[in-house]
């Protein structure tokens, strides 16, 4: 070996021992300021919901604040931008609906960040099934008496947003039982729910989570559950699988993540925190009790479920032909 070569390789490994040491020394001290849990929706739909819920718990654990920030727009993509283009040093966080997530590059032309690559798994955190409500005011009772009506009456399906999970679900439900009805978006599930209760739309699809309150009140009427059984919460409503929508399940997956490339030690550390947090027994009771399900996951875990979410929801993004600039 020549001198300049054995000097370019003593160069090499000082750069890379100085690298290996660096982040050593940023996940020892982590976390060493205030955190951001960035929330890519409107305030109180589900994501909104579990994020504040767990923000106190987690900014004691961490021994730092845990500032819960909506950032919403362009179907939780805006937010998602932001954390997938920030600093990989585990400051940033991001609570979506992963499922919601892993619809976007079916759907987007042009989005400008790539989730696969850009953003890791943390865990995930709840899962609620779809309900499908209505106005009170509209005569059907289910699933059938509500395709024969919009088979001879507009109705009008409110939409979180074009592309979302629960715009996604309404299409599935749309072809399956030769239902017809007219897309109203909106920019969050509580805008949409809120339309819904007020009359200006008929039909909705929505998180458990964020509807199930309204259904209580009785300001929407529940005509079925998007879950393979049924929800011991609501037992006496039933599926829609049970109303001849053979093997059809939809729902909002909450999840966290992070800028792709952050460490793994900090990676680890949120997961261990997280779960323990979700899993707490005030927590995991306050949620059932609004009808979602604590779902924990490893990271690895959550990568596999958002490569399987964004193979199965590409091929009914392209069956019915939708793209968005």
């Amino acid at each position: 070996m020549t001198l300049n070569r054995r000097k370019v390789l003593a160069s090499s490994v000082a750069l890379g021992l100085a690298a290996a040491s660096g982040v050593q020394a940023q996940t020892q001290d982590w976390p060493s300021k205030p955190i951001r849990l960035i929330v890519p929706y409107p305030p109180g739909g589900s994501s909104d919901i579990i994020g504040r819920s767990i923000s106190q718990a987690l900014s004691e654990a961490l021994k730092q604040p845990v500032i819960v920030e909506n950032r919403a727009g362009a179907n939780g993509n805006l937010g998602a931008d932001l954390v997938a283009k920030s600093a990989p040093d585990g400051y940033t966080l991001l609570l979506c609906d992963t499922g919601a997530l892993a619809i976007s590059p079916s759907v987007y032309t042009k989005l400008p960040f790539d989730p696969s690559k850009d953003l890791r798994g943390v865990t995930m955190l709840a899962y609620s099934p779809h309900l499908l409500v209505v106005h009170p005011s509209v005569p059907a009772n289910n699933l059938k008496e509500l395709v024969a009506l919009s088979q001879k009456s507009q109705l009008n399906f409110a939409v979180t947003a074009m592309g979302s999970a629960p715009h996604l679900a309404g299409v599935s439900v749309e072809r399956a039982s030769n239902a017809k009805w007219q897309y109203i978006p909106y920019k969050g599930g509580s805008q949409a729910v809120n339309d819904t209760v007020a009359g200006q739309t008929q039909v909705l699809m929505n998180g458990m989570l964020a509807t199930l309150p309204f259904v209580q009140s009785g300001k929407l009427k529940i005509l079925g559950v998007s879950k393979a059984t049924r929800m011991p919460l609501i037992g006496n409503v039933p599926t829609l699988q049970e109303q001849g929508l053979a093997g059809f399940e939809s729902g909002t997956w909450q999840g966290v993540l992070v800028a792709g490339g952050t460490p793994q030690p900090i990676v680890n550390r949120l997961n261990a925190e997280l779960i323990k947090i979700i899993r707490s027994p005030e927590i995991r009771a306050r949620l059932t009790g609004q009808g979602a399900e604590v779902v924990t996951m490893s990271s690895a875990e959550q990568d596999k479920f958002f490569n399987q979410e964004r193979k199965r929801w590409a091929e009914v993004v392209a069956a019915a032909n939708i793209k968005l600039d």
